[in-house]
């Protein structure tokens, strides 16, 4: 489960990666407008590098954490002296034009069907965890016959169970996580 999570965020970044590549590749059209931009960005009080968000609209990231979005005048910045500025909070993030939108009781029943997904996944997670518990026995499980003979073979199979115990431990603790951070 983790696994499709990974990969599904894993797409998302890459799908974001390309927007923002597209986006740069239009800021270094220009010098004359790069200049501007860095002059604009300055005066907005960016740390990070403005990324265009659509035909001379900027965005950057403040020393506060917060949105700094601007836009130059005309191709070459040269008209008003003074950006214009609007903060939005990070937490915000803002899409690109043409981004696909999910109604609301579309994004409810995947809500709802991921929250099933992770609590079943939990569910198989607690269980394996019990067994593997079981099977290590406390860290002194009894030897099995080919083991009674060869301690190191002993050794191994108890670390091999201690190892699949803390594996179901950070699954479990990693769904909580994730259902804990669901809406």
């Amino acid at each position: 489960m983790i696994e499709r999570v990974e990969a599904v965020a894993g797409i998302w970044c890459c799908r974001a990666l390309a927007w923002c590549c597209a986006c740069a590749c239009a800021l270094a059209a220009s010098d004359s407008a790069a200049a501007s931009l860095a002059e604009k960005a300055r005066e907005s009080g960016c740390n990070s590098k403005p990324v265009a968000i659509s035909s001379g609209l900027y965005k950057c990231v403040t020393a506060s954490g917060s949105d700094a979005f601007f836009n130059l005048q005309g191709n070459g910045g040269g008209g008003a002296s003074a950006p214009e500025r609007t903060v939005r909070r990070a937490d915000s993030p803002v899409s690109p034009p043409g981004f696909p939108r999910v109604d609301a009781e579309t994004q409810k029943g995947r809500d709802e069907l991921r929250r099933k997904v992770l609590s079943d996944e939990l569910s198989a997670e607690e269980k394996f965890l019990a067994d593997a518990r079981t099977a290590y026995g406390s860290g002194a499980p009894a030897p099995l016959p080919e083991e009674q003979a060869d301690a190191e073979k002993y050794r191994q199979r108890i670390s091999r169970l201690r190892q699949t115990v803390q594996l179901h431990e950070r699954n479990i603790e990693a769904l909580k996580k994730e259902l804990g951070n669901m809406r």
